[in-house]
């Protein structure tokens, strides 16, 4: 019995020590909290109007970027004190 408790012990601690160092693992805006602020580490796509368009919204590599909310496909983001709806292709193209 009490190498059962000590197995589950085991199986915690890993599950929160995973869980503890999600910070360093990429993830893109659909994976994120809702106000929770996030930094853009680079935007992953091929299409240059894409690139282009979120960049005039002032997404770009370094800036901190908050959702605000989800409604079905639509993201309320906040970049640089504006708040923007981006829809879900956008949002997944967003590493943070």
């Amino acid at each position: 019995m009490v190498a059962g408790v000590n197995s589950i012990k085991s199986i915690f601690s890993n599950n929160f020590a995973s869980r503890s160092k999600g910070n360093n693992v990429d993830e893109n805006l659909t994976k994120a909290r809702v106000n929770r602020e996030y930094l853009v580490k680079h935007i992953e796509t091929d299409d240059k109007e894409m690139k282009d368009f979120l960049f005039t919204l002032g997404c770009y590599e370094g800036e901190r970027i908050t959702v605000i909310s989800v409604l079905s496909d639509n993201y309320i983001v906040s970049i640089k004190d504006a708040r923007y709806s981006i829809d879900r292709e956008l949002a997944a193209a967003i590493i943070v």
